[in-house]
């Protein structure tokens, strides 16, 4: 599903646009998906829907626009009702929006970076997503409150766009958009200083200086005001003559030992086992270690922690550097091996004109720039196999720590450092970490049930940790009643960048229609853990299919298995945390078909 906002809102399903009913619907919707994943309070909600006269009806009328969006959007949007608001989740839909901003960043990193070409293709693409005025079809209360905001984000990405096409030499062409532009927009400097640029660029000397002197006359007669320091020195440059033509310097790491691990962190604590076990793969003589350390778990179990610590206690071993990439699978936007082979050839100092366009072509640089090094390769949150296999050297010197939430059977010779959730002394030794050892000691019965309501997770002890930092003036008892609500606990688990629930949804997003399905029922029953045809029961299939579900939510670490006769048996459960986002996720339907499967009261449902 793909939202957009630049332009008349809306939802499409494929080539199909979604039917909403009209202004104020698109209102809330465009209101929610502007809200960045934050709740939007009723209050505000009203008052983009009907300004300062609300009717006396809003309340069941805001309901009903949120009822029926819901039955629109179906099961792959979630907006939920959170305190007094609303907040959408959007999973693995899209929203033109962050595309903009995303191809945009893209674009003026490349421009900050003296690569113009790649700049001008980013900026390009991202422009191209308006297809008009955004908001066009809200009420005029958002429009009023957000057009302004998006008209800015545009202007500032088209003029990063134009100083792209001005450093390629494309002045002549340039003249009569940027032209356009100064007219609808006269007090605007920088686009005027781009105007002049590309005028004197054309041999239009005497025209670049006419357009600074109506530039001058116009900020005087509107503003009372002299040019700026960008209109000024664009006069300077006229008055100096056009330059020689600019040779763009491309930069280069030739030299540079590339050192590409992010910083780790200064609390760790607990995983010995497995921590020896990645150090002893690390360490070991070239010819007599595996190639590959894929370090697998569940999703916020602590997998990058471990392996970015070990990377960073045994970069002696590797003299000629390291290299890292986060390969998207936390986010749920897995990145192409393509791009990733582009960064580090640059980083192994390969100018980017020097960089092959195809990706058989890379590979072959890649792997021929690391034959004779001593390197480690880092790839953090691969998706799968497929994503992994060009960004292997096939030098022996070289070693690679994969971390994924799959097992990666393809890998051949790998060793596999399995993650698991900490034990209770381990989860309190983290927790003690981050706010303090005698804190925990002096509330040691709330700081055991605070690990254990997080599930024991890495993340989740990490995120209380971060909370009662925050909160000084709370106590861990106080947090530990906050998280007891399963309603509420996985709202607690959030702070910044660290959410629990984000991670669940990046693997409940990746599962087919058939497993986010399953789950969402399994959970509803009552059993602490359950025979594996109970998947087959809740979907209304076959033993045979049922079982190959459940194999691929175990797969995508959702499920575990508690108990196995070798494989025609086996018992599953779920984690705390897994089920209290699973439990989320159901919707009545789901909530009706479990209650009445006769069959499943046997596990305690």
């Amino acid at each position: 599903m793909e939202f957009r906002v630049l332009g008349p809102v809306g939802a499409w399903r494929g080539d199909a646009e979604v039917a909403l009913d009209g202004a104020k619907q698109r209102t809330v919707l465009a209101a929610l998906l502007l809200a960045e994943g934050r709740t939007v309070p009723d209050t505000r909600l009203c008052e983009l829907l009907w300004g300062e006269r609300p009717p006396a009806t809003f309340a069941a009328q805001l309901y009903n626009y949120v009822s029926r969006l819901r039955k629109y959007l179906g099961a792959e949007v979630d907006i939920v009702r959170q305190w007094s608001g609303y907040q959408i989740r959007i999973g693995a839909a899209r929203l033109d929006l962050d595309e903009f901003e995303r191809l945009a960043e893209a674009g003026r990193e490349a421009l900050r970076e003296g690569r113009p070409a790649e700049a001008a293709e980013q900026l390009h693409a991202a422009l191209s997503l308006w297809r008009g005025p955004a908001l066009s079809n809200v009420t005029e209360h958002l429009a009023a409150a957000e057009a302004h905001r998006m008209a800015e984000l545009r202007m500032a990405v088209l003029e990063s766009r134009i100083d792209a096409d001005l450093r390629l030499g494309r002045h002549v062409r340039l003249v009569p958009e940027i032209t356009q532009l100064v007219a609808e927009h006269p007090l605007h400097e920088g686009l005027r200083g781009q105007l002049m640029t590309a005028l004197l660029h054309s041999d239009r000397q005497a025209d670049a200086l006419a357009a600074y002197h109506e530039g001058r006359r116009v900020l005087a007669d509107e503003l009372g005001v002299d040019p700026g320091p960008l209109l000024t020195e664009a006069y300077r440059s006229i008055l100096d003559g056009p330059p020689a033509p600019a040779v763009v310097a491309e930069p280069s790491w030739h030299g540079v030992r590339p050192a590409m691990l992010p910083p780790g962190v200064g609390d760790f604590a607990g995983r010995e086992e497995e921590l020896s076990g990645l150090l002893r793969v690390l360490t070991a003589e070239p010819k007599a270690r595996p190639p590959v350390a894929v370090v697998t778990g569940m999703a916020g179990v602590g997998k990058s922690t471990l392996a970015l610590h070990a990377a960073h206690l045994t970069r002696t071993a590797f003299p000629d550097g390291q290299l890292y990439a986060d390969l998207g699978r936390a986010r749920g936007n897995a990145v192409e091996p393509y791009d990733v082979l582009g960064w580090f050839l640059r980083s192994l100092g390969h100018a980017e004109s020097a960089i092959p366009k195809g990706l058989d072509e890379r590979v072959r640089l890649y792997r021929s720039q690391l034959a004779g090094r001593r390197l480690l390769v880092m790839l953090d949150g691969t998706a799968d196999y497929a994503q992994v296999s060009p960004l292997l050297p096939g030098d022996p010197g070289c070693q690679v720590i994969v971390t994924s939430r799959l097992r990666m059977p393809e890998l051949a010779g790998a060793t596999s450092i399995e993650v698991g959730t900490l034990d209770r002394q381990q989860a309190l030794a983290l927790l003690g970490r981050i706010i303090g050892a005698r804190r925990v000691a002096e509330e040691a019965e709330a700081a055991s049930r605070v690990v254990e309501l997080c599930g024991r997770l890495s993340l989740g002890v990490r995120v209380a940790g971060s909370r009662l930092l925050a909160r000084p003036h709370w106590s861990l008892g106080y947090l530990a009643d906050r998280l007891a609500d399963e309603r509420y606990r996985l709202d607690e688990l959030r702070l910044g960048s660290m959410d629990v629930r984000e991670r669940l949804d990046s693997s409940y997003h990746q599962l087919a229609d058939s497993g986010q399905l399953a789950l969402r029922r399994l959970a509803l029953l009552r059993a602490p853990a359950f025979p594996s045809w109970c998947t087959a029961e809740v979907l209304g299939v076959s033993r045979h299919a049922g079982e190959e579900v459940g194999e691929k939510l175990v797969d995508a670490r959702l499920l575990e298995i508690v108990e196995s006769d070798g494989g025609r048996r086996q018992r599953f459960r779920f984690h705390d945390l897994v089920r209290v986002f699973a439990r989320e996720k159901a919707d009545q339907a789901d909530r009706v078909l479990v209650a009445g499967a006769g069959a499943l009261s046997a596990v305690g449902n």
